[in-house]
């Protein structure tokens, strides 16, 4: 089922390119001019049990502004997230969205790519708060499109790993590059463990400034800070039964660490402003690029915190270790990228396919999806030629005679990487046909000149050829010589 989503904003061109660039992208969206009609529908909508998933809502408005519209939805609906949009300059703006209870703020000019991808994280947190994960045929397809791809070695292994945590709630240490893909991991290990039908909730706590991460993950009572309008709600409480993904956790503040640890050893926290306990039980997943045993020994991270955090470590390995997972993957995100942009399939010609496993994918699955997308849209055919590639993926044509090892290694690693055996029976041949071709043009064909050159017996050399099918201008005046 498609994301509903609800667009409230006075400017008639904010409104038009949103609601046309989410709904190319899937969605179901309806869009309102005032606040107050979007209150009237919210109301009827209630009433229909057909609530939106999430609201997108500008800050400045006629009547009723921003801040005022989130405070009475979160009266009645304290879960349905809502995302305001703001200009970029304006800090007090999104520090109030944050603290009014907003799932995030939208910087003005916006990204489209960025308010699609805010969109549905948005719409997929309401709904894993809102309402239990179902069992039925659309929601086991779309958990099945979240899984991870990879045949290596170490994604198999990291496959096993999540297999014999399938029926355990213990926490567990994500670690590994940007871009490779740690939230799917902490998504595939909810939705195969005992929590499954609970709310996985995600936050990144490096995106969110510092003096607001506090009240995100805890929540604040009222009046408890300037802004605090209402009762908030933290992400503890939201992920109570289920699992709590915390991303980039080595950038967590000194004093929310010591906050972090005593929940996870209590099993009870306070709300900002907040004089009750409140009780959860919590997985926590953690994830970070960081490597948190040097961040220990730098004083940056609690040796305690890390040690109860680090009870199960999974790290994944970075694309450029997976070389045989690349091309799996660009089928997939081609494939992908085709389904949601209706259009034809791209194909990678084989010379594509093999100098796309040489590179060093820097952005890890990230990059590799976003280049997908970029030649599913820009490719000028059904195959994707060289010429295709985006600019900064191509390398000039001109061979680095001082690099043959580097290129002698990617060609080995483009024929293991397709599953081919017996490598060196194949390149051997070739490597000594090119070192004969060599020194028989320094000589000019001396047989025996060539021989010495590349450290043979003359007999060696001849039989090579011979092996080789090598035609050579004879040389009646060389001198026979012991193999």
């Amino acid at each position: 089922m498609s994301e509903n989503i609800w667009i409230v904003d006075d400017d008639q061109s904010i409104r038009w390119v949103l609601q046309r660039a989410l709904e190319k992208a899937g969605m179901q969206v309806s869009v309102f001019e005032y606040a107050s009609d979007l209150l009237r529908a919210l109301q009827q909508a209630t009433e229909n049990k057909e609530l939106p998933d999430a609201i997108i809502t500008d800050i400045r408005m006629p009547g009723m502004d921003g801040f005022e519209l989130i405070d009475t939805i979160h009266k009645d609906h304290p879960d349905l997230p809502v995302i305001i949009m703001t200009a970029h300059s304006d800090m007090d703006s999104a520090m109030s969205a944050y603290q009014s209870g907003a799932f995030e703020y939208l910087p003005k000019p916006f990204d489209i790519n960025e308010a699609i991808e805010l969109s549905k994280r948005a719409c997929a947190s309401g709904k894993s708060a809102i309402k239990p994960k179902d069992t039925s045929e659309d929601t086991q397809n779309e958990i099945s499109q979240q899984e991870i791809i990879g045949k290596s070695v170490a994604m198999q292994d990291m496959f096993r790993t999540i297999g014999r945590l399938s029926k355990t709630s213990i926490s567990v240490l994500i670690t590994g590059e940007s871009g490779t893909g740690k939230e799917l991991v902490a998504k595939a290990l909810h939705n195969h463990s005992p929590r499954a039908n609970n709310p996985f909730i995600a936050i990144n706590t490096a995106a969110i400034p510092k003096d607001l991460l506090e009240s995100e993950l805890f929540g604040h009572e009222k009046g408890s800070f300037t802004g605090a309008q209402a009762q908030r709600t933290g992400r503890f409480e939201q992920a109570n039964k289920g699992t709590l993904f915390l991303d980039e956790i080595g950038d967590m503040p000194p004093e929310l660490q010591t906050r972090l640890l005593r929940v996870l050893a209590d099993g009870e926290f306070y709300r900002v402003g907040g004089t009750r306990p409140i009780k959860v039980d919590v997985r926590i997943v953690a994830a970070t690029h960081q490597n948190l045993e040097e961040q220990v020994k730098k004083g940056l991270f609690r040796e305690d915190l890390f040690h109860r955090l680090n009870v199960i470590r999974i790290q994944i390995p970075p694309l450029r270790e997976r070389g045989e997972d690349i091309i799996l993957l660009l089928n997939h995100f081609l494939a992908q990228a085709a389904k949601e942009l209706n259009t034809e399939q791209k194909t990678l010609s084989q010379e594509v396919s093999d100098y796309l496993q040489t590179l060093e994918w820097a952005g890890n699955v990230r990059q590799l999806e976003n280049v997908s997308r970029w030649l599913t849209v820009m490719a000028t055919g059904h195959i994707v030629t060289f010429e295709d590639l985006p600019a900064e993926l191509q390398k000039t044509e001109a061979t680095n005679i001082n690099n043959w090892e580097e290129q002698l290694y990617q060609y080995i690693s483009q024929c293991l990487n397709r599953g081919e055996k017996r490598v060196l029976d194949k390149i051997t041949p070739k490597f000594e046909s090119i070192a004969l071709d060599a020194a028989l043009n320094k000589t000019g064909g001396r047989k025996k000149d060539a021989a010495e050159l590349l450290g043979w017996g003359r007999n060696t050399l001849t039989r090579k050829l011979k092996e080789l099918k090598k035609n050579t201008k004879s040389d009646e005046s060389d001198e026979r010589e012991p193999a």
